[in-house]
């Protein structure tokens, strides 16, 4: 839908974006790589991360996923410490 695969941008489309082989094998060939869905058109990199060399980091899918996990933890962190004074259980 033209946005960047790293910071979400809908500005300056600049790099086609390159998935690794794993990424796109069997069912996952032609998703989108940000939500799964089927894909209708051709990923890019925005120019700032394009400039910032990001587009190097490898498969966006990975790198995306490293990023949601560790998004993930933290905030599980942060409500396992506001809820367990109500529920006891996470900790």
């Amino acid at each position: 839908d033209g946005k960047c695969v790293i910071c979400d941008s809908y500005v300056r489309p600049c790099t086609l974006v390159r998935i690794c082989d794993e990424c796109n094998y069997g069912s996952y060939q032609g998703r989108c790589v940000i939500c799964g869905g089927p894909g209708v058109s051709d990923a890019y990199y925005c120019k700032e991360c394009t400039i910032q060399e990001k587009d190097r980091d490898g498969c966006p899918k990975i790198v995306n996923l490293g990023s949601s996990k560790t998004d993930l933890f933290y905030e599980r962190k942060k409500l396992a410490r506001g809820s367990w004074n109500i529920v006891g259980l996470y900790y």
